[in-house]
């Protein structure tokens, strides 16, 4: 095996993903706080009927990236609605606890 398929090529960036990372987690709420040095993004998972939720990742950005990051997430958006149609969006949070249409749990 030659160099070139162990190393990347100057200028560019190898990037790996492992097998937990790729399950990724799931997230119906995302808060953001910010400093001066950085942007705070927690993505958290809300059940219903459950009045308590962790934070599943949290991400930290300074805000160069932050900035890029709400430019990249527009562009994908647009790209998603122009091949899918407009994303709905109701004003204000999603009223607690949510409904996902299943059964009534019942102990």
């Amino acid at each position: 095996m030659s160099d070139d398929n162990q190393n990347p090529q100057q200028g560019q960036l190898s990037i790996e993903l492992s097998e937990e990372v790729a399950d990724g987690h799931y997230s119906n709420l995302a808060i953001i706080t910010h400093s001066t040095a950085e942007f705070v993004v927690d993505f958290i998972k809300v059940m219903p009927g459950v009045p308590k939720a962790k934070v599943k990742t949290r991400v930290v950005l300074t805000p160069e990236h932050a900035k890029r990051f709400m430019k990249a997430l527009q562009d994908n958006l647009a790209k998603y609605e122009s091949e899918h149609g407009t994303i709905k969006h109701t004003d204000g949070p999603p009223p607690l606890p949510m409904n996902f249409g299943g059964p009534t749990a019942q102990a």
